[in-house]
């Protein structure tokens, strides 16, 4: 059995970013166009006069300023409010591809290792763009990397459940090295026109290198001292988009395609379940909570972030012990909590302590317990 490092880590960011006072003009001009539309009708009470949002509604709900998108007019055009993403040929790269390929290059130069040295490719993410062939084994031949791949998907835990498969696939022998990324492009299965959804999601790709310890050279190194996961089943967090839709035309185009929620229940079911796995993560390893310098958390709402954090350490956290990134990436699903390990780990020392854990739809939460290597 082989222990296993993360030695470097990658992000994609998208060119473009809507913030809340643009989605929100955006949001509230469609409004404003169906209640008129539909006037007589909400006069006679057969229609539901739709409400308009607020920069401020956003930021309360959610604590998101703005959103990285890899299309901008198609969400802000109120006729559409859906990004636009013209199909490729099937010559040429998927638009996931492309976004792995770019966050891991960073992940690679960051480990000191090139192609040669990654035996497995994991695609990690919560929407793929297709059934087949595997985005994964496209990204592989896209880098030229040698081996094998796969995608999978636990949703907004993706990230975690992916460590997990490569830190066993390390430990095995299966693999000297594996890339595990995570390609979201979220704003594609986001209503837009849903009040209580439409601000939540935004576009990312990050992607990390696991490799056995005893070979590795980075200078970004961290011991992976355990993985625990966990899943139980619910509906609160739901998309109903697949290949049998077209077997049931009387579901085509209904909201339940895209992404729907129920978000109070959703809050209340999972942060005591994901401070009460991370804790029992940390004690069955002989570690205390209050040993951890951060926790990287799932970034979907910065009020579940603070409250999981306040139950784990008995008070509030300070902004360096469980950083935000979601104010300008917004959920990013299964990149998420990889952006905020990404940008806030540099600065502590050999031995720090870290949890990197996500949450999300199944439901599903994982938690890594990571250590600085000096």
């Amino acid at each position: 059995m082989h222990n296993a490092v993360i030695s470097g880590t990658g992000l994609y960011t998208p060119a473009n970013s809507i913030s809340n006072d643009e989605l929100v003009a955006s949001f509230n001009a469609y409004v404003q166009q169906f209640n008129a539309d539909n006037a007589a009708a909400i006069e006679r009470g057969e229609v539901e006069a739709l409400s308009e949002s607020s920069s401020a509604f956003i930021e309360k709900a959610s604590g998101i300023k703005s959103r990285f998108v890899m299309d901008k007019a198609g969400i802000l055009d109120p006729q559409r409010m859906t990004p636009r993403l013209p199909q490729r040929s099937n010559e040429e790269w998927g638009i996931l591809c492309e976004m792995s390929v770019a966050a891991a290059r960073q992940a690679l130069e960051r480990a000191g290792r090139t192609v040669a040295d990654i035996d497995g490719v994991i695609v990690a993410c919560s929407n793929l763009e297709r059934a087949y062939p595997a985005v994964a084994i496209e990204v592989q031949a896209a880098l030229g990397i040698d081996g094998w791949g796969y995608d999978m998907n636990v949703a907004c835990s993706s990230a975690t459940f992916g460590i997990q498969a490569a830190n066993n696939a390390i430990a095995t022998g299966q693999a000297r090295a594996v890339l595990m990324v995570n390609p979201e492009i979220c704003t594609g299965h986001l209503n837009f026109r849903d009040r209580d959804s439409h601000f939540i999601f935004g576009d990312a790709a990050t992607a990390v290198i696991v490799e056995r310890a005893d070979q590795a050279t980075s200078q970004h190194q961290w011991d992976i001292l355990g993985t625990k996961l966990l899943t139980q089943f619910s509906n609160n967090i739901r998309n109903n988009f697949g290949f049998l839709n077209r077997a049931a035309e009387e579901g085509i185009g209904a909201k339940d395609k895209l992404f729907v929620q129920e978000g109070r229940k959703v809050f209340k079911d999972v942060c005591p379940m994901v401070a009460e796995l991370i804790g029992a993560h940390l004690a069955e390893n002989q570690l205390n909570v209050g040993d951890v310098k951060r926790f990287w958390l799932h970034q979907a709402n910065l009020n579940m972030n603070l409250l999981i954090a306040r139950k784990l350490l008995g008070r509030d956290a300070e902004a360096h012990e469980a950083p935000v990134i979601l104010d300008t990436y917004a959920n990013t699903s299964s990149a998420g909590s990889v952006i905020a390990f990404h940008k806030n780990q540099d600065d502590l020392p050999a031995g720090s302590l870290g949890v990197l854990s996500s949450f999300g739809a199944g439901y599903s939460i994982g938690s890594v317990i990571l250590r600085r290597k000096g």
